[in-house]
């Protein structure tokens, strides 16, 4: 089973979780930058595509509850653009990720984690959920 890596971009911060070859989703990290600094994220991305040799991407895109694109949708369609410029052999693929961070934090809230834990994992557990996601419908659609 080919590995991916699984993203949850904010503002601030970026989700990070990745497959291992048996398709179990492990949290990486959640990666913090400066607001709207998302070269830094994407540096990141790269250097863990370097370190771990997985070229495909599944991207959370934060759709509205209507399925319009939100503000947060065009800057993650142009991270992806903008990672596929600096490395046209990705394979990125966007992901609805609409509820991932409220299930998250529920999950959390559930285990008893106190907010600010919550704060410190809930974006890493929303990456975990959006690759989870695309590899259960990639697994169902056979690629």
């Amino acid at each position: 089973m080919e590995k991916a890596i699984g993203l949850d971009l904010g503002s601030v911060t970026l989700g990070i979780a990745k497959s291992d070859v048996l398709g179990f989703v492990h949290g990486v990290e959640t990666f913090r930058f400066k607001r709207n600094q998302y070269d830094l994220a994407r540096q990141r991305v790269h250097q863990i595509v370097k370190e771990t040799e997985i070229k495909e991407i599944a991207l959370g895109y934060p759709l509205h509850m209507s399925g319009e694109k939100s503000e947060r949708a065009l800057i993650c369609e142009q991270f992806k653009e903008d990672l596929l410029k600096e490395d046209p052999t990705l394979k990125i693929t966007l992901v609805d990720e609409r509820l991932t961070s409220v299930s998250a934090n529920y999950t959390l809230s559930e285990l008893g984690v106190n907010h600010q834990q919550r704060k410190d994992s809930v974006d890493r557990l929303a990456a975990c959920e959006i690759l989870d996601f695309y590899l259960k419908r990639r697994n169902a659609n056979g690629y």
